[in-house]
């Protein structure tokens, strides 16, 4: 089902971005979510007061998501900012949906099986260190995460900007900046998972990755932020844990770059931009690898996505290699959020939280 929805992903994220007359069949099915929507916000209210819910939870809550469907860089950004934090004196933990897991509450470990809990969560965790938990159910993740883990202080959702019961005190929406907002119409016939009138209610919007600003309504409450994003200089080797090797020594070298994420043409080019050309190998978003479908790659030199090792390391080759992807968010935009967990009365509130002067 996973890759089945992925391929279709794949396919409507062309559509959006060139204009096709499919668009213009599914409109009407955009304008039925766009009645859902407006049921469910009728229901839940708005998403960012604190509710009786919300207040079982002693510590504030970022939540990073993103407005379209497809990739934004919304998981390096999210690694940066709890790196960011922890660096600041915060003890953040991460709570996500595991996509592609099997959606149970659990802990994520550096060793979790990317098919019980998602391939994300595992990156996640063995890049920054610090405790994830995944579940449908995320406020319900949130809580087991806090009462697991007494030293967290902060908690970062990695997306969730649609899950109407997680409270939250800081929002930050993710858009990519090659792909912006698309045609800027709602699901199926564009890619926004909400009217763009929801930037109106964001603290902030990141623009990842080269390309243009892209053009916001006037209501837009968050001014952009453009945050970097870049490849490690060093290759890990998926076959001898440990071992890396210069990015720039695979440059005139003949190699094959794979990609099982939403928008494999940003990896393909940043390797190109690196001096690397490497034959694009592309498969859906959240592709489950398998030994067979890589199996022809097995005498090559392979390129690939954190995202994808973290599932290819039980049957890797030789000389397969990862490539970490790392965000670079503005120091400002760092004090904004920190400013807003200061301001959350759970954040006041928290013996744990970081004295600042």
């Amino acid at each position: 089902m996973a890759g089945w929805r992925s391929r279709l992903e794949t396919s409507l994220l062309r559509e959006w971005a060139g204009g096709g007359a499919a668009q213009w069949l599914l409109r009407p099915l955009s304008w039925l979510y766009a009645g859902i929507l407006w049921l469910r916000r009728m229901a839940n209210g708005s998403v960012r007061p604190l509710s009786t819910s919300a207040a079982s939870l002693r510590a504030p809550l970022v939540v990073v998501g993103n407005l379209t469907a497809g990739g934004s860089g919304k998981t390096p950004c999210v690694i940066a900012l709890a790196q960011a934090l922890a660096a600041r004196g915060w003890h953040p933990g991460i709570v996500s949906r595991g996509y592609g897991g099997r959606g149970r509450i659990t802990p994520v470990t550096a060793s979790s099986a990317p098919a019980e809990v998602g391939d994300e969560p595992v990156l996640i965790a063995r890049r920054t260190g610090m405790p994830v938990w995944v579940g449908r159910d995320r406020l319900a993740a949130a809580r087991d995460l806090l009462g697991a883990c007494p030293q967290v202080d902060v908690l970062i959702s990695d997306d969730g900007l649609q899950h109407a019961s997680l409270p939250r005190d800081v929002e930050i929406v993710v858009v990519d900046a090659r792909r912006g907002f698309g045609n800027r119409r709602l699901l199926p016939a564009g890619p926004l998972r909400e009217p763009l009138l929801r930037l109106s209610r964001v603290d902030q919007l990141w623009v990842c990755g080269e390309g243009e600003v892209p053009a916001c309504p006037p209501a837009a409450a968050a001014v952009p932020v453009r945050v970097g994003l870049a490849l490690s200089g060093t290759a890990c080797s998926l076959a001898r844990p440990g071992e890396t090797r210069p990015l720039a020594g695979f440059a005139g070298q003949d190699t094959v770059a794979v990609a099982g994420i939403a928008a494999p043409e940003r990896f393909f080019g940043m390797l190109g931009a690196a001096g690397i050309r490497a034959t694009p190998a592309a498969w859906p978003d959240h592709h489950a690898f398998r030994a067979e479908d890589l199996q022809h790659l097995r005498d090559r030199c392979v390129l690939m996505t954190q995202k994808d090792a973290v599932k290819c390391e039980a049957f890797a080759a030789a000389d397969w290699w990862m490539v970490p992807l790392d965000a670079v968010i503005p120091a400002s935009a760092v004090d904004a959020v920190e400013r807003g967990l200061r301001h959350s009365p759970r954040g006041a509130s928290s013996d744990t939280s970081p004295r600042r002067s």
